[in-house]
């Protein structure tokens, strides 16, 4: 269609300039510029940004316990049975935005969305209530660590919008909330710990100040909050949400437009002093929204803090500090024939350290399935798209295995390597796919192992880095281990990862530098090529690459299993790898250059309370819309400016 729009427009250029334009030809331009002006209708009109976040009968500066009626339209209450149960927003006429944690599975049976209330209980004139058709919470949401609680709801039909309805926008991804901005929660939740919403459960508001993800992680425990979290709350408590009001909306005002940036997700009590609420960061889930919704997406808008971040400066134990750059210093040379001498400070590239997994929160025991990011140097060996072993990235652009793994087919080409995948079958956002250009087999006795050179380095992140290598230190008894790989039939449908703990032990009579010994656990074929970890000074270090034992051995019941150490291979690690890394306790360098976000298993509190006045925050002055919209529209402005002409 645009390429339909540039023709028409050329042609009545070039028509213009030769100085005739028959009557024929004047009625087709007039057919055209109509069409032209009825696609912009359209095409405006499956954009939700000229709809979204405005709410007519809001009028809020500071708080108030109840929220007006008609203040935020976009509210919804989810309810089973006629009994609420958790909150949620409106972002386009057919879509609800809520929490993942609010639903146990996936069937939407007798659920109903209520929008356009004011009280749970009593009259409400502008009611309107739909069924749900679809559940879809988001594939890697982790009720453990209450990471990637998000969920969408498709209603049964589109719902009109009103003064009472309407949706609201959402934070684009690249909006920046720093601490101490304004952000509005509302929900019929509990007014306190313990404390039900009184009659007739009229809907609440509170103002909350966002509190940096740096100083929440302090508050709540390093790791426990992640990216894809952002928080709110005062230092002193007595302003939060609480249950039932989780799945709902906080938001921010930006130039007379209200933009979702959280959905209530969890916290510890309520309102408590030095616990802000959790919410799940809006903006982290642009592209998984949009992919979901193939009609009148959201409309997104860019938000973004102005001023300076103070969050930058929060320390406390175990809170990595924020890596900071010289820039290089601007110098120009003189017009005259001297010239002057100039002193540089460049930036200082951080190096790369290994054994570092910022989302692994294996400290006490653990389940079967590992969490997306847990051991994020793991690697899939695939061979015509096939899971065949494990490995792990051991350099910037490397990765060990085991040998037999290549014993049939050894031929760099016909394999390929996965990193940052969590499941063999399914969604798996964060993995990049590389080929293998050569593959290069230790050559000792018995056991042997492999190193894949990669064609690229991969980009490091949270969830692609390397392992630090066994330099041949001690792995006292006792120490707590981990292996983990994939083995078809394991880990459910989708095949997800399986992990598995064990300890040190004593050797005994086989006992020696080039080995090392567990408690037994299970080891399948697909496992092969994985690595035993073991955590030692804050970094992981591969001590095995694994093998699979034979069928015979499985048939021996043995107490205790023995592996080769990866130190025992003397040299040939070092002298293969291009660059062999160094574990972080020799470098105070972040390896991606971010705060390490681990988490840690706990249940969710769905959280809401009362409100007190707070004052404004600065906000972009931006007001959000895409580039590309703003190109439309003037693109579109020009075509009907000359389409005018025709008829005058």
């Amino acid at each position: 269609m645009q390429t339909e729009r540039r023709r028409a427009e050329e042609g009545y250029l070039s028509l213009s300039r030769s100085g005739g334009l028959d009557l024929t030809a004047m009625a087709f331009y007039k057919v055209m510029c109509l069409a032209a002006g009825l696609m912009l209708l359209t095409q405006e009109s499956e954009s939700q940004l000229d709809v979204c976040g405005k709410a007519s009968l809001n009028t809020r500066i500071v708080g108030g316990q109840v929220a007006p009626v008609g203040s935020w339209p976009w509210q919804v209450s989810l309810q089973t049975s006629g009994s609420h149960f958790c909150g949620g927003s409106l972002i386009n006429s057919q879509w609800v935005l809520t929490a993942a944690h609010c639903f146990e599975t996936s069937t939407p049976t007798g659920l109903t969305v209520n929008l356009g209330r004011q009280s749970l209980r009593g009259s409400n004139p502008n009611a309107v209530s739909r069924t749900v058709t679809q559940i879809i919470k988001h594939p890697n949401y982790n009720s453990g660590t209450d990471d990637n609680d998000i969920c969408l709801l498709r209603l049964s039909s589109p719902v009109t919008f009103n003064n009472y309805i309407s949706p609201v926008c959402l934070a684009a991804s690249d909006s920046i909330f720093y601490s101490g901005v304004n952000s509005w929660v509302t929900g019929w939740g509990n007014i306190g710990s313990g404390v039900s919403l009184p009659s007739p459960q009229n809907l609440m508001e509170v103002q909350v100040p966002v509190v940096g993800n740096r100083q929440c992680n302090c508050n709540y425990g390093v790791g426990r909050i992640t990216d894809n979290m952002i928080c709110a709350g005062l230092r002193a408590g007595g302003k939060d949400s609480c249950q039932g009001d989780s799945g709902g909306p906080m938001v921010i005002k930006q130039n007379g437009r209200w933009i979702q940036a959280g959905v209530v997700s969890f916290g510890k009590g309520c309102a408590r002093p030095n616990f802000p609420g959790v919410y799940t960061s809006v903006s982290q889930y642009q592209t998984w929204i949009n992919s979901q919704i193939s009609s009148k997406q959201p409309g997104f808008m860019t938000f973004t803090s102005t001023g300076t971040n103070s969050d930058l400066s929060v320390t406390c134990t175990g809170l990595l500090p924020v890596p900071t750059t010289t820039p290089p210093t601007n110098t120009t040379t003189p017009t005259n024939t001297t010239l002057s001498t100039t002193t540089l400070h460049p930036t200082t590239a951080q190096p790369v350290v290994c054994g570092q997994a910022p989302r692994n929160s294996h400290i006490f025991g653990g389940t079967l399935l590992a969490s997306v990011g847990s051991w994020p140097w793991m690697a899939s060996l695939q061979k015509n798209g096939n899971h065949v072993c494990g490995g792990t990235l051991v350099a910037l652009d490397s990765v060990l295995s085991d040998a037999s793994c290549f014993s049939s087919s050894p031929v760099a080409s016909e394999w390929t390597v996965v990193l940052g995948r969590l499941k063999l079958n399914g969604s798996n956002p964060f993995e990049v796919t590389l080929n293998v250009t050569n593959i290069t087999l230790s050559n000792t006795t018995g056991t042997n192992i492999a190193i894949l050179r990669l064609s690229a380095q991969p980009t490091l992140t949270d969830y692609i880095q390397p392992i630090c290598l066994d330099n041949g230190g001690t792995f006292a008894e006792g120490l707590a281990c981990w292996a983990a790989g994939w083995s078809p039939g394991r880990g459910g449908a989708e095949e997800v990862m399986q992990q598995f703990q064990t300890s040190v032990v004593n050797c005994g009579n086989s006992s020696s530098s080039e080995s090392i010994c567990t408690d037994v656990f299970a080891l399948q074929q697909g496992d092969s090529g994985g690595p035993l970890m073991c955590k030692q000074g804050g970094s992981w270090f591969q001590a095995v690459v694994l093998t699979a034992p034979s069928s015979s051995a499985r048939r021996r019941r043995n107490s205790v299993m023995t592996f080769s150490r990866v130190s025992s291979f003397n040299s040939f690690p070092t002298e293969t790898l291009e660059m062999r890394l160094a574990p972080a306790s020799n470098t105070t360098a972040n390896p991606t250059n971010a705060p390490i976000t681990t988490t840690t298993n706990s249940t969710y509190i769905a959280t809401m309370a009362t409100t007190t006045n707070d004052s404004n925050s600065v906000f972009d002055t931006n007001g959000g819309r895409p580039a590309q919209a703003y190109t439309f529209a003037i693109f579109h402005l020009l075509s009907l400016t000359l389409c005018l002409q025709l008829f005058l």
